[in-house]
């Protein structure tokens, strides 16, 4: 694709595509596995359409902070967030320099945006640091699959995927990259979503603490 064709589908197509590639059932039954365990000041990195919105426990919410750097992402949100019924506090950053002093969040929750970070170690190195000592790091993530012939496509198609998918990669070790930003996972689930293409749709969900 030429620059400009790229810059309009960047721009105007893939914050739709990837709003409904992410709204779909098969995914949000994997949100609800995690979302409503935030509690306190909650962190949501990678807040995208504010899909996750409708699974938070709003007993549990002080406010949160949401943190998109697409401005096509934020305005796909707007209406989630006038209905939501939580104090939502926007963030047009992105997650290698949160703007959030040293252990100021309870919760950070990251859902399918761990593959997307170009520096995803910086990223999560940021998590750390503004999660309280008592706080936790909610996840749920598509990733690299325990599958030799799987993975074998993973990688092969990682490149060209990423080009029309965000920069999505497929082929993160989700378990071992949140564990090298030091957390201590508390627990970690993987599966295959049903009739997803198993190239992305190896998922694990779970917990760490910082």
């Amino acid at each position: 694709m030429t620059a400009a064709v790229t810059n309009l589908y960047e721009r105007y197509l893939l914050p739709r595509l990837i709003h409904c590639v992410c709204a779909s059932p098969l995914i949000d039954a994997r949100r609800r596995l995690v979302v409503p365990r935030a509690r306190g000041r909650v962190l949501e990195v990678g807040f995208g359409s504010g899909l996750n919105l409708p699974h938070y426990d709003r007993g549990r919410i002080e406010w949160l902070w949401a943190l998109e750097p697409s401005r096509e992402m934020r305005a796909l949100a707007a209406p989630r967030i006038a209905a939501a019924g939580l104090d939502v506090r926007m963030l047009d950053l992105d997650g290698e320099a949160l703007p959030l002093p040293d252990r100021s969040v309870d919760t950070v929750l990251v859902t399918f945006t761990l593959c997307t970070i170009p520096d995803v170690a910086a990223a999560l190195r940021q998590m750390r640091r503004v999660l309280r000592t008592d706080g936790q790091l909610l996840f749920c993530e598509h990733g690299a699959a325990p599958d030799a012939g799987v993975r074998h496509w993973q990688e092969r198609l990682d490149g060209v995927w990423g080009k029309f998918a965000g920069g999505c990669h497929l082929n993160r070790e989700m378990v071992p990259l949140i564990e090298a930003a030091g957390f201590r996972i508390a627990e970690a689930h993987s599966a295959y979503l049903p009739r997803a293409p198993r190239i992305a749709g190896y998922v694990t969900w779970g917990s760490a603490a910082p």
